[in-house]
C-alpha cells in the first residue's frame, strides 16, 4: 500500500509518499517547506500568513514528493491529509487539496487527525505494539494518553493552560533569542547553568497527569522586568533554568502516568515521545532513563519525524486504509478534535486536542 500524506495544520507546509512494506524503507519521500522565516518577525505563528504559505507552496511540494518517492498518481492507493486540530486556513488549504487530487484519481480520501498521526509515528519508525503510553509534547498540545489501537485513546492528563512548546517559544522571546522557541533554547542552554535561576516546576510532585506552565512563563518575564538588558551570559543561563524547569515538569507528569498505565495495562511495554518539543535532547535523556527504570522501552522518533511533517500522515492513512476506515469528500475540518471524545474538557490549549 502507498499513500500519498498531506500537512498544513500549522506551519509547515508538507507532502510525503510512504508504503505499507519493511521498516526502515517506508518512506519514499518526505519533504517539509518551514515557514519560520515568515513568522519570525512576530514571535509566533500567525494564522493568515501561514494559510497564504500553504497556498503558494503546496503544489509544488505535492509534486516534489512524488517526483522524490518515483510514483505518479495512479500509483497511489490513498490519499491522507491532516483534517485538524489546527489552523482553519491552513487545513482548508491541505484538505481540500487533498480531496481535489483524490476525486480527481479517483483514490480513497483519509481524514487524519494531526494528533493522531503524531502517536501513530513510533509505529512508523519502530513496529511498536498496542497499547503504550504516548506524551504528545508540541506547541500547541501537550497530553498523556494511552494509545490502544488506531482510533481508540484514553487520555490521563491534558495541559491547564499553556502547552510545553508554547512556553519554550514565550521564554525564548523574553530572553532574546528569537522564534522558534524550542530550538533556540535547546542551543542557547548548552552553554548555560541550568542551577543558577530559581523557576518553579508547576504541578510537580502532585498527584494526577495534568500540566501547566503559565506560572513558569511569568517567572521567567519576572526575571527579564528585573533584570533588564540581559548580557549572554544571562541569557545562556536562564535558557538552561527554563529547558530544565519544563524537562522536570514533564518528566514528574510522566512518572504519575507511567504508574496508571502499568496498573491498568500490564501487558504494554513501551513509552513514547512525539510532538516537536520531544525532539529536545535533555527531555530524551530524562524520558530513557525514567522508562529504563519502570521496566519500559522508551521511543521517540528521529527528530524530523517529531515535528510536523507528511509521512505522520501518510502513515496514519495506511493504518486507518488496511482496516477498512476511509472518509467522503463531504469530510469535516476540525479546529479542535481531541482523540479522547470522553475525556473531560479543560480550559487550556489541550482542549484543541
Amino acid at each position: 500500500m502507498i499513500v500519498l500524506g498531506i500537512e498544513t495544520s500549522c506551519d509547515e507546509t508538507a507532502a510525503a509518499v510512504v508504503c505499507s512494506a519493511g521498516v526502515g524503507s517506508r518512506i519514499r519521500s518526505n519533504l517539509v517547506r518551514a515557514q519560520a522565516p515568515e513568522h519570525a518577525p512576530y514571535g509566533g505563528v500567525v494564522p493568515e500568513i501561514a494559510a497564504r504559505a500553504h497556498l503558494d507552496n503546496l503544489d509544488n511540494v505535492i509534486l516534489r514528493a512524488l517526483a522524490q518517492a518515483g510514483v505518479k498518481l495512479a500509483d497511489i492507493d490513498g490519499i491522507a491529509a491532516a483534517a485538524g486540530p489546527g489552523l482553519i486556513g491552513g487545513l482548508i488549504v491541505g484538505a481540500m487539496t487533498a480531496k481535489g487530487l483524490a476525486w480527481g484519481a479517483g483514490k480513497p480520501f483519509v481524514a487524519v487527525n494531526h494528533l493522531e498521526a503524531h502517536a501513530l509515528t513510533a509505529r512508523l519508525t519502530h513496529d511498536v505494539d498496542f497499547p503504550y503510553l504516548v506524551l504528545l509534547v508540541s506547541g500547541g498540545h501537550c497530553q498523556l494518553l494511552v494509545c490502544e489501537g488506531v482510533g481508540r485513546y484514553t487520555r490521563l492528563g491534558t495541559t491547564l493552560d499553556d502547552a510545553a512548546g508554547e512556553a519554550f517559544d514565550k521564554a525564548a522571546k523574553l530572553i532574546g533569542l528569537g522564534y522558534p522557541g524550542g530550538p533556540a533554547i535547546e542551543q542557547a542552554a548548552g552553554e548555560g547553568n541550568a542551577l543558577r535561576f530559581a523557576l518553579p516546576r508547576p504541578l510537580k510532585g502532585r498527584s494526577g497527569c495534568d500540566f501547566s506552565f503559565s506560572g513558569l512563563k511569568t517567572a521567567v518575564r519576572h526575571i527579564c522586568v528585573e533584570r533588564g538588558r540581559l548580557g549572554p551570559r544571562d541569557r545562556a543561563d536562564l535558557a538552561a533554568s527554563v529547558e530544565l524547569a519544563i524537562c522536570e515538569a514533564l518528566v514528574d507528569r510522566t512518572a504519575n502516568a507511567i504508574a496508571s498505565f502499568r496498573r491498568h495495562h500490564p501487558e504494554g511495554k513501551s513509552l513514547v515521545a512525539v510532538g516537536g518539543v520531544a525532539a529536545n535532547r535533555r527531555l530524551r535523556q530524562r524520558l530513557a532513563g525514567l522508562a529504563e527504570t519502570a521496566g519500559l522501552r522508551f521511543i521517540a522518533p528521529p527528530p524530523a519525524l517529531c515535528t510536523d511533517n507528511g509521512a505522520m500522515i501518510a502513515w496514519t492513512g495506511i493504518e486507518r486504509l488496511r482496516i477498512g476506515l476511509c472518509d467522503g469528500l463531504d469530510a469535516s475540518l476540525r479546529p479542535r478534535w481531541p482523540l479522547d471524545a470522553d475525556a473531560a474538557s479543560r480550559p487550556g490549549a489541550g482542549v484543541k486536542g
